[in-house]
């Protein structure tokens, strides 16, 4: 079975929108027969999206700092909890795991994962695509960041589109579809 690792918010935020993405997204995961890899917490979209997995029939593994563990926020009923010693840790096993990495909204945790997860591509550590899902236009000016980049030649073209800011499900699964990893970035 495939996987896919989502970073998402352990809060809701006050678009009603990313209530429903998160949940629709838990439905896609199942119907495309994916395993759900995510932060293993019960709250905000993070709880959204692994409950509707479970709902739907399908299989969640959360992956859950010790520290986290210990204020009990993690989900009960997943098919497998990992607690891992830090972030670091989480970071690194849910790539390690993960066949695709999705960002739906989310803080600076949701941002720092999907970013470090596209930036390890980039280096050949990585070879998941990685996607933002922008939901309402939550990831618009992140966009525009990541062509200001281009524009300042700290990121190339070719490589900025190994990153997908996808509005739909449907966007998803076509940039899955026609993905190959980035070529290794050459020094000069």
């Amino acid at each position: 079975m495939k996987k896919i690792a989502v970073y998402c918010g352990a809060s809701t935020g006050e678009d009603p929108h990313f209530k429903k993405a998160a949940f629709e997204l838990g439905k896609w995961i199942v119907s495309n027969n994916y395993e759900l890899i995510y932060g293993g917490g019960k709250y905000g979209l993070m709880g959204i999206l692994a409950n509707s997995v479970l709902e739907n029939g399908g299989r969640v593994t959360g992956i859950l700092p010790q520290n986290l563990f210990d204020r009990n926020v993690a989900l009960s009923g997943i098919t497998k909890l990992e607690v891992v010693a830090d972030m670091a840790l989480r970071k690194k096993r849910m790539i390690e795991l993960a066949d695709v990495c999705i960002a739906l909204p989310g803080g600076v945790g949701t941002l720092e994962e999907i970013v470090e997860a596209y930036s390890w591509t980039r280096i050949g550590d990585n070879s998941s695509p990685c996607i933002l899902l922008n939901i309402n236009h939550y990831y618009d000016l992140l966009e525009q960041f990541f062509n200001q980049m281009v524009t300042t030649n700290f990121l190339s073209t070719a490589h900025l589109n190994k990153l997908c800011f996808a509005k739909t499900l449907s966007e998803v699964t076509e940039f899955i579809d026609t993905y190959s990893p980035p070529k290794l970035r050459s020094y000069q």
